[in-house]
């Protein structure tokens, strides 16, 4: 079994983080945007399906329960 080093293992570490690629501020904002974005136009489908649904359940009810 490999003996661990903590030295070795935080130089490691180091190296890969320093790999990463961080996002620019410009895409974060842009990307937070059309995340709102996306989350509003599912709001609004979702609404309306809802809608629509519960218009044709009435109107199905209403017709059956007189």
């Amino acid at each position: 079994m490999a003996r661990s080093n903590p030295i070795q293992f935080v130089q490691e570490t180091r190296a890969e983080i320093a790999k990463v690629v961080w996002p620019t501020r410009r895409e974060v904002s842009l990307t937070t945007v059309m995340v709102f974005l996306l989350a509003a136009v599912a709001a609004v489908f979702f609404s309306l399906v809802d809608m629509g649904i519960r218009a044709g359940l009435q109107t199905v009810l209403t017709f059956f329960g007189t």
